[in-house]
């Protein structure tokens, strides 16, 4: 019988051949275990590496709309523009600063560009923030047309109201139905980190009945409105930031050509444009 011819080293051709495969497929293996298993530090380092090999460290900074803590409303411009950094002049001191919190690899480095949205803005952002709130909560889905946000000239009214058949006070009484308690409360986070000055009103509808003639509208609004505040104050809001609470029982209808709807039976949250006698942030 006719021999094979053998390679180099004695080995059979097909055994060079097989063995070629054997590493070819092993390297094939180790690539698929390489790429299952991400590690996402090791690639952010390598597109790092990557955008200085070309030449440029490009830092994009992306403006956000609403914080986490519920208000857009921020004292500093937490993400302003796109900018060009020098990674050889960039110090990171290891000191914390509230002030430049949470700015990356400028942090306690450069001085951070005060906030320049103006208060009508604000507000507009803070009642985004209030309704933003409202339809996270499901449970307030059938009271949805009882919860009405609107900006007007002196700042912001909130307004818990009567509608629909569907009440947010049980009748004569001065404590708010859970639903309608679970949404004055979602507001109050909100209203603390804007730090603007708060009027709480209540009103009654006019006709409504009262058997105790010591306990009118007048008392029954007034308590209404004051439940309100401290249930915002429970869940977060400042006493300072309270400017006023009041009941105008009927005298001061939602629905001027029909004062007897039960819809001009309400509690009105003012938030106001003008400042706080005392800075917010200073505590006593």
């Amino acid at each position: 019988m006719a021999m094979r011819k053998k390679a180099g080293g004695g080995a059979p051709e097909w055994m060079v051949t097989f063995g070629d495969l054997m590493s070819i497929l092993v390297c094939f293996f180790v690539l698929l275990i390489s790429f299952s298993i991400q590690d996402t530090k090791k690639l952010q380092v390598v597109a790092g590496s990557m955008r200085e090999a070309f030449g440029s460290s490009d830092n994009r900074r992306l403006s956000g709309v609403i914080e986490q803590s519920g208000n857009p409303a921020r004292e500093y411009v937490k993400d302003a523009s796109e900018d060009l950094i020098d990674m050889e002049k960039v110090s990171i001191s290891s000191t914390k600063s509230d002030k430049n919190r949470m700015q990356g690899v400028e942090a306690n480095t450069f001085e951070v560009e005060k906030n320049n949205i103006d208060t009508k803005q604000r507000f507009s952002l803070a009642a985004a923030s209030i309704r933003q709130a409202w339809q996270s909560m499901p449970e307030l889905t059938t009271i949805a047309d009882n919860l009405i946000v609107e900006e007007t000239p002196e700042g912001l009214d909130i307004v818990i109201a009567d509608q629909r058949g569907s009440r947010m006070f049980p009748e004569g009484g001065k404590y708010p139905v859970e639903k309608a308690r679970a949404a004055i409360a979602a507001i109050a986070p909100i209203l603390s980190q804007l730090g603007s000055q708060v009027s709480i009103s209540g009103h009654t509808a006019a006709g409504s009945l009262y058997l105790n003639d010591r306990y009118g509208p007048w008392e029954l609004s007034s308590d209404r409105a004051n439940t309100v505040r401290a249930i915002m104050g429970e869940f977060g809001l400042p006493a300072r930031q309270i400017q006023g609470v009041i009941g105008r029982a009927d005298s001061e209808p939602f629905f001027t050509n029909d004062p007897y709807l039960a819809a001009n039976e309400r509690v009105k949250i003012s938030v106001l444009h003008n400042e706080p006698p005392v800075p917010a942030e200073l505590s006593p």
